[in-house]
């Protein structure tokens, strides 16, 4: 008999979130099928019965509204895609709360913008009302706000959405259905030599060009749900990359199965705040640091000083986001900043002692603290 071997630390995950995507919901486009959302639904009620926790972070409202509207091509206006969002995420969240209701579970609607995980008053809310949704038995069901989304500010796929929502619940596992089995050495269905991956850390670097380009695999595939399973690792979240339509694909990936691929965090768990400020994807400025101020913060975790600024680019305000990056543009870190621009390049390159001297006032002595410091 073969062994069945069990991935321990997958089994002993309680807070799990589970991302479900437009192709799998809509059987491929063809509208929004309640009885896959029943399947899907009906796995993850049996994970709420053994006392484990779910969060569903579901695309599929614009592929619904394009359905109930009538629209056979996917427009390319801004406001015609937020329109069918519209449409669409009514009937989504109607089929899961019917869903869910044949097993005596209530559900939550909660649509997130890049702005409401921007923002650090609005990230906390978000994080304390899912926390206490999960405190009494809800089944949070999340989308990104497409209805009032620009391409500016979206987070450009639900992949990503589900990996900052796993930072924002400290959740132990994140589960991406997709429409493959897994993640590939290469594209299984034009390279015949593609083997599976069943396990790997994350952070490793050969995994990047098994990611594919631009192609199907490629953006909005496998390397958005790389990139995803990296951002999950930050609050020390287990992937599991599987194929949606695989028979029990959510219980048999819960109970520890060696089904799709593992994607393992390889690096201890970071503070929530610091989950926060490593998923943001948008900075204000840059401050461009010295050598030796990036190997401070590299090798020792300590605060950017006045001393190792050698220059600054944008018009940032004290409390805004930046980036830290070396005369050669090299990212090394992103933080809160203490200065304005106009302030940080009076004192740049000066010790924390001469600041006052300076500015005629004393200042913080960092430009930025390592509490409001993430390494990239």
């Amino acid at each position: 008999m073969e062994e069945i071997h069990v991935r321990e630390p997958i089994a002993q995950a309680n807070r799990w979130v589970v991302k479900l995507g437009s192709a799998l919901l809509t059987d491929d486009g063809e509208g929004l099928k309640p009885e896959i959302v029943a399947r899907i639904v009906s796995m993850c009620a049996e994970l709420l019965a053994s006392g484990k926790e779910v969060v569903i972070v579901s695309s599929g409202a614009v592929a619904a509204g394009l359905a109930f509207l009538g629209w056979q091509q996917r427009p390319k206006r801004l406001h015609d895609l937020q329109a069918a969002a519209a449409v669409g995420q009514t009937h989504l969240v109607q089929a899961y709360e019917l869903a869910f209701k044949e097993f005596d579970r209530t559900t939550a609607q909660i649509l997130l913008s890049h702005d409401d995980l921007q923002s650090r008053e609005r990230y906390l809310n978000a994080r304390n009302t899912l926390n206490r949704l999960l405190e009494l038995g809800v089944i949070p069901i999340i989308n990104e706000n497409d209805t009032v989304a620009t391409e500016e500010f979206r987070f450009g796929d639900n992949d990503t959405l589900a990996a900052l929502v796993s930072n924002l619940v400290d959740a132990d596992a994140l589960i991406l259905l997709t429409d493959q089995s897994g993640f590939y050495t290469a594209d299984p269905r034009v390279n015949n030599d593609a083997t599976l991956i069943r396990e790997c850390y994350v952070d490793n670097s050969s995994l990047d060009s098994m990611a594919g380009g631009s192609g199907r695999l490629g953006q909005g595939g496998m390397q958005t749900k790389l990139r995803a399973a990296r951002f999950a690792a930050r609050s020390g979240t287990h992937t599991i990359i599987a194929n949606g339509r695989t028979s029990d694909v959510i219980s048999r990936a819960v109970a520890g199965e060696e089904i799709g691929t593992w994607l393992r965090p390889k690096q201890p768990s970071v503070k929530a705040k610091k989950q926060w400020l490593a998923g943001l994807q948008k900075e204000e400025g840059r401050v461009v640091i010295d050598k030796g101020a990036a190997e401070v913060l590299r090798a020792q975790g300590r605060s950017l000083l006045p001393v190792g600024v050698v220059s600054l680019q944008g018009g940032f305000r004290r409390g805004d986001t930046v980036l830290c990056v070396t005369p050669e543009g090299v990212l090394v870190a992103r933080g809160l900043v203490n200065y304005d621009a106009v302030e940080l390049g009076k004192i740049k390159g000066l010790s924390s002692a001469e600041v006052a001297g300076v500015l005629g006032y004393a200042g913080d002595p960092e430009v930025i603290h390592r509490d409001n410091l993430v390494l990239l």
